[in-house]
């Protein structure tokens, strides 16, 4: 089962990249840009990342987003993680990214964007590794700051398949963006917003009903209304789940009381991804292996899970196909 995980080709839809930015990395950098940090050891890092809740996992991860400065930067974060993506048979990943992170410190739109697609670019030539780039807004800043963003957005159009919304849910629904999501649409992005995960699952509804979204990012919190499941399971709209990312803040206490099972078995369209795998605590097999482990998954269920992330990719028809080709393949081989 082991390997059977290990080596099944995958494909990831909730994976933020300045999330992937590990100790030595982030040193590395530091070092480059000549910046101070607060810890003067990567022990002391991993140390640090032992927070419980999503804020205090949001103050360590902006603290270290200090050290992206350059292209240059942007450009080893991604394709580092792009090589994560080669050990793990991640074929197509979809990240995101959060430009309002990086232009609150006075880094160029353009520096972030280009240094992160140039090594998408490489890792589609050197890794095989297919890619789709969301742009995030973040929650806890105003709709005002989000149509800047997105008007800085524009002149990268073609770069950016989709539009999110991450950040700190607790006090900031749906209704908040509801403006600026209306435009993005119009503008003919595909749209995904965090919902459901320390939030209630009345933020899910209303990503779907006032943000007219496309996929629900984490989604958890379904399990807490019949109703809403029904709807889910009826729409087959994709949650991208993220279990260790879950455990490590506390929306469940234990990976044995994750919902993931359950929402699989009743028919949702549920898929797994490792969300900030850096702070986290795992990369996507990690992530397969920390819930077959604690939730008793069966090959059928890893199967389903696989195929679910697949078909629920912003790529084209004929290209999921040929990706749920190699699965099958691989599958008929093992």
């Amino acid at each position: 089962m082991k390997n059977f995980i290990n080596n099944i080709p995958k494909a990831e839809l909730h994976l933020h990249i300045e999330g992937t930015l590990e100790p030595e990395l982030m040193f590395k950098l530091a070092k480059r840009n000549n910046i101070k940090l607060e810890y003067k050891t990567i022990d002391e890092i991993k140390n640090a990342y032992n927070f419980t809740n999503l804020q205090s996992f949001l103050d360590i991860y902006y603290s270290g987003a200090k050290v992206l400065q350059t292209e240059q930067d942007f450009y080893d974060l991604t394709y580092e993680y792009l090589k994560k993506c080669k050990e793990n048979n991640v074929i197509h990943t979809e990240i995101f990214f959060d430009p309002q992170t990086h232009t609150a410190r006075n880094i160029d739109f353009k520096t972030v964007i280009l240094g992160i697609t140039k090594a998408l670019e490489d890792g589609k030539n050197e890794l095989a590794i297919s890619s789709k780039l969301i742009m995030c807004f973040l929650r806890h800043l105003s709709q005002e700051d989000a149509f800047k963003t997105l008007d800085e957005a524009m002149k990268f159009k073609e770069k950016i398949i989709g539009i999110g919304l991450d950040s700190s849910e607790l006090g900031n629904p749906p209704a908040k963006f509801k403006d600026v999501f209306k435009k993005a649409k119009e503008l003919g992005f595909k749209l995904v917003a965090h919902a459901g995960e320390e939030g209630s699952y009345e933020y899910i509804n209303d990503a779907l009903d006032l943000l007219n979204i496309h996929r629900i990012d984490h989604g958890v919190q379904a399990i807490n209304s019949d109703k809403l499941m029904q709807r889910l399971k009826d729409k087959q709209i994709a949650l991208t789940v993220c279990p260790l990312s879950n455990t490590k803040l506390k929306v469940f206490d234990d990976m044995k009381e994750h919902s993931i099972k359950q929402m699989l078995d009743y028919g949702l369209n549920v898929t797994v991804n490792s969300d900030d795998p850096s702070y986290f605590g795992g990369y996507m097999n990690d992530n397969f292996h920390a819930i077959t482990n604690s939730l008793n998954l069966t090959k059928e269920d890893i199967i389903k899970l696989v195929k679910n992330s697949f078909n629920s990719s912003f790529i084209t028809k004929e290209e999921k196909q040929n990706f749920i080709k190699k699965v099958d393949e691989f599958i008929k081989n093992n």
